[in-house]
C-alpha cells in the first residue's frame, strides 16, 4: 500500500512492537491486514534497516500494518507502561450493529472473541446497549479494544 492514500495511521504504544505486531496481524488479516514488504526490493525488514544504517538495538522500535483503503496502524515502542484506559481504541465490528438480530450479533461477537483470545487477548466485559452487543477485550501488552 502507498502510505500516501492512507488518510490517517492509529498508533499503538508500547512496549514491543515487534511482538505485538504479530498479534494485530493475526487478529486484523481477516480485515485485510498485514505487515508491509520492506521499500526498496529488501529481503526483509532487518535487511533494510542495516542497509540504512539503523542501529540493531533499533530495530523494534517500531511496527506497523496495512490494509488498502483502511488507516494504517502504526506500533511504536515507548519507555513507559500503559498505566489508564486507553483514550483512543479500534473497535472490531464483529457483531454487525443494531439491523442484525440480538441471538446473531451474539453468535459472531461469541467466535470473534474466542479467536482473539486463542491469540493472546483477555476479555474485560460483555455490553449490549441501543441494540448492539460488544465485548471489551485487552491486547497482549493490556491495550483496551472491542469486539
Amino acid at each position: 500500500m502507498d502510505r500516501s492514500s492512507a488518510p490517517i495511521q492509529v498508533v499503538i504504544d508500547c512496549a514491543d512492537p515487534g511482538a505485538l505486531v504479530g498479534f494485530w496481524a493475526q487478529a486484523l488479516a481477516p480485515r485485510g491486514y498485514a505487515v508491509p514488504s520492506p521499500p526498496g526490493g529488501f529481503a526483509d525488514w532487518p535487511a533494510f534497516l542495516a542497509a540504512n544504517g539503523v542501529p540493531e538495538e533499533r530495530w523494534n522500535d517500531a511496527s506497523a500494518l496495512e490494509a488498502d483503503g483502511h488507516p494504517r496502524i502504526f506500533l511504536q515502542r515507548v519507555p513507559e507502561p500503559k498505566t489508564v484506559k486507553n483514550r483512543v481504541h479500534l473497535d472490531l465490528l464483529a457483531g454487525g450493529g443494531p439491523a442484525v438480530p440480538a441471538d446473531e450479533q451474539r453468535r459472531r461477537v461469541a467466535a470473534e472473541v474466542a479467536r482473539l483470545e486463542a491469540l493472546g487477548a483477555t476479555r474485560v466485559e460483555e455490553h449490549t446497549e441501543l441494540g448492539t452487543h460488544w465485548v471489551t477485550m485487552r491486547d497482549p501488552e493490556g491495550n483496551e479494544f472491542c469486539v
